[in-house]
């Protein structure tokens, strides 16, 4: 029997005596043995030397270690190969250990290992003062192939606590197992990850896009198009993608991006070469993931300006009202000291109106004013979509006069706004420019590239960058005229008079 049945046939006698319930606890996601490959030939194994250290964190059954070593010992027969897998999980290191002692029996002379049954982050804190990534004497590795845990943590975590430098927000093993990969790199070296692709933008990634991207460069990028064919045995509804990084502070020219259907259809590749300033670019160092030409001109169009929202006096804010911890301040019906409150159901056809949402409460009370905001202009956002709809970004305008009777309104969480910082009111001309580009195809193309959930984020939104003031009213003014909010109108007057 190859290495690889042996591998997969192990694996799945682990897989089929634990439940998924069990193994979704603990974050673990078992790789394919196609996608084990995959990820093994990213590797340029053209320069290594005689002997080459392969580290495998979190190696579960061994797959991706024992992939790397079947190309390694296959195409490399002058090397002699040193793997270290850590791993902690009781129930899988039999297997472990049961794929790697048939790995060394099958190159008797030409592999060790080690198995690390101990924290792949927290066992290599025993010499750090504060932050992990200062250490002065950290083990280094030639390759490192890895399918960390997919588990959120609280901020007091030891892992996290132990890396301050790349945690903002809620953290996730997955990037603090990445970040110490870089980190136990040597210097030229490449790593290959499989992991969400949520890290590729918002707020809560920046510190790790800073630290991965200042001390690493992207060379590949693969993308599954079926999100819910990656982990084939797991069920796993993750955007998932497979990075390949290298220890260098050399920026390559370009990014080789390839896409498969599924992870286990590696024999219809789609490739593109996109220059890594069309991958990696903005102040939040975010990385974009164009699947073919079209959607790097989209990304050059936009990019075509420099100033944001926020640099024009504008910004996506968040809705105010969280309507289940608000309850006594909602109401059924309106009445004296009542006011519309608006869902995300209330956009609808580029506007936005008042009819009944199917919600039980339509209506705040005006007592208190941390809830409420003045009746004037807006556009509003849905901050929600589903997958399978065909468009992200779904806006609408909101006209004061529509609701002239109230001097104040209240917008439920689950949409966005756009406003002005001074907290004046922005004209007509600029809402309906404003309008006009997050309804047009070009800025929904843009944020689908850059963000793969279904959330639309007012950060991210944010930091899109836009046409000046002068050109959004200008834009604003021709929808006005033309009393048409399509977007194939608002795509045609943003292209002649900002992105011709």
């Amino acid at each position: 029997m190859s290495l690889l049945e042996y591998t997969k046939n192990q694996t799945k006698v682990f897989l089929d005596s634990m439940p998924k319930s069990l193994r979704k606890k603990k974050g673990q996601f078992f790789t394919s043995i196609e996608t084990a490959e995959f990820m093994a030939g990213m590797f340029d194994i053209s320069k290594c030397g005689d002997v080459v250290s392969v580290l495998d964190p979190g190696a579960g059954t061994g797959i991706l270690s024992i992939a790397f070593a079947d190309r390694l010992l296959k195409e490399r027969h002058d090397v002699f190969l040193k793997i270290t897998c850590y791993e902690t999980d009781v129930d899988v290191l039999p297997i472990l250990k049961n794929n790697l002692d048939y790995l060394q029996t099958s190159n008797s002379d030409r592999v060790s290992y080690r198995i690390v049954e101990d924290d792949y982050i927290l066992s290599q804190c025993n010499d750090f003062q504060g932050n992990l990534l200062a250490s002065d004497n950290p083990k280094k590795y030639d390759f490192i192939i890895g399918n960390p845990p997919y588990l959120r943590v609280m901020r007091d975590n030891p892992a996290a606590l132990a890396m301050p430098q790349v945690v903002h927000g809620a953290p996730n093993l997955y990037f603090l197992f990445a970040t110490m990969s870089l980190f136990n790199l040597k210097d030229g070296a490449e790593m290959v990850y499989i992991i969400p692709r949520s890290w590729t933008s918002g707020a809560y990634f920046k510190a790790f896009r800073e630290y991965l991207l200042n001390n690493g460069k992207i060379e590949n990028i693969h993308l599954f198009v079926s999100r819910d064919k990656v982990f084939n045995a797991e069920q796993v509804l993750q955007e998932t993608m497979i990075v390949k990084i290298k220890k260098t502070a050399v920026k390559p020219e370009n990014v080789l991006i390839t896409s498969t259907n599924s992870s286990s259809d590696f024999d219809n590749i789609s490739e593109l070469t996109v220059p890594y300033d069309a991958v990696v670019s903005g102040d939040e160092l975010y990385v974009y993931l164009p699947t073919n030409e079209y959607d790097i001109n989209v990304i050059k169009k936009i990019n075509m300006y420099h100033s944001t929202m926020p640099d024009e006096g504008l910004k996506m804010k968040t809705g105010i009202v969280v309507d289940f911890r608000q309850w006594e301040e909602l109401r059924k019906e309106p009445g004296e000291n009542i006011l519309p409150l608006f869902y995300s159901q209330h956009i609808r056809d580029g506007r936005v109106n008042h009819q009944p949402s199917g919600k039980e409460y339509d209506w705040i009370i005006d007592e208190k004013p941390g809830l409420i905001q003045k009746n004037k202009n807006y556009v509003f956002i849905k901050r929600f979509t589903a997958k399978e709809e065909r468009r992200r970004l779904q806006c609408g305008v909101y006209s004061p006069s529509d609701f002239k009777e109230y001097e104040y309104i209240g917008t439920q969480n689950k949409i966005n706004f756009v406003d002005k910082t001074d907290g004046t009111e922005m004209d007509s001309q600029t809402t309906y420019g404003i309008y006009a580009l997050l309804n047009s195809t070009l800025f929904d193309m843009y944020y689908r590239i850059l963000n793969g959930s279904t959330q639309v984020n007012s950060t991210e939104i944010n930091n899109i960058p836009i046409p000046p003031v002068k050109l959004i009213r200008e834009i604003g003014e021709q929808v006005l005229q033309s009393r048409d909010l399509s977007t194939d109108n608002c795509d045609r007057i943003i292209s002649e008079v900002a992105y011709a």
